[in-house]
């Protein structure tokens, strides 16, 4: 299915936090920290430092693959349009909540998908800070692994009804007047939150904790990996006009929810246009 070893990727970003992240983690200088597109989007160090890690690592061990990086294409961004035409491609994403990683909140990750021929094959989720991975290859399942302990089968959660539903909407892409709408319609579940940190969302999610997840924004460096994971789970995951997302994808909106008939629920009650 795909000439990389997943295993060996997962490392790759292990030892790129180790080497990189969490040495700066609460030890930011002030010019450490930049802003991008807004003041809710930002660079560190720690994400330019880590990817620089990561993409030696990647072109000394997978020289075939294309590398794609979050910070990478914000440098040039030329190198994305590039992901869909790609035989075999690495998208990675050095920091995925680097707005809390900013701030000094342990709650980030570090993610990396693999594309071959236009299709997500691989995902892998790692977590600095707990030191442990959640991962899959397509048909391969979802797992948990790491930190010394045994690998731990993911599944998706079961139904319930719209009013016991608890999950994560990112709602602040939507055009104003539809994010109005959309906050009211959230009335109409049991829970919604973001913890602005799409690795850790999927990962909850994915280990069975949340029944929905919602995403305006499309990079495929926050989504790739974590929606293979949850498929892999068993959870249903389409764009919100009900077709399926690929990896050059970068907007339509994305819902996960753990079957196809919840799925239907969300958004004909919740996240309608």
């Amino acid at each position: 299915m795909t000439t990389i070893d997943i295993n060996a990727l997962a490392f790759i970003l292990a030892q790129a936090a180790a080497a990189e992240i969490r040495p700066r983690f609460r030890a930011l200088a002030k010019d450490d920290i930049r802003t991008k597109a807004d003041a809710n989007d930002l660079v560190t160090e720690a994400d330019e430092a880590a990817e620089r890690f990561i993409g030696r690592e990647v072109a000394a061990q997978f020289p075939e693959a294309l590398f794609v990086g979050e910070e990478s294409v914000a440098a040039d961004p030329s190198l994305l349009p590039k992901l869909g035409q790609a035989d075999l491609a690495i998208v990675v994403d050095p920091i995925d909540g680097t707005f809390n990683f900013a701030s000094g909140v342990p709650l980030f990750g570090v993610m990396a998908a693999v594309v071959s021929g236009g299709e997500t094959v691989a995902g892998v989720i790692y977590d600095p800070m707990g030191d442990d991975f959640v991962i899959a290859e397509k048909g391969g399942g979802a797992w948990q692994t790491g930190d010394h302990k045994p690998s731990v089968r993911l599944r998706a959660c079961d139904a319930v009804p719209l009013d016991a539903m608890t999950g994560m909407a990112s709602t602040g892409s939507l055009h104003p007047e539809r994010r109005a709408r959309v906050m009211q319609n959230l009335s109409r579940v049991a829970f919604a939150a973001s913890y602005r940190c799409a690795a850790h969302e999927y990962r909850t999610f994915a280990g069975g904790n949340l029944h929905y997840l919602m995403y305006n924004k499309l990079m495929p460096w926050d989504h790739l990996a974590g929606t293979l994971i949850a498929q892999e789970a068993g959870a249903y995951a389409a764009r919100l006009d009900g077709s399926e997302y690929h990896p050059h994808h970068v907007e339509g909106g994305l819902l996960l929810a753990p079957d196809r008939e919840s799925w239907e629920l969300l958004r004909r009650e919740v996240f309608v246009d």
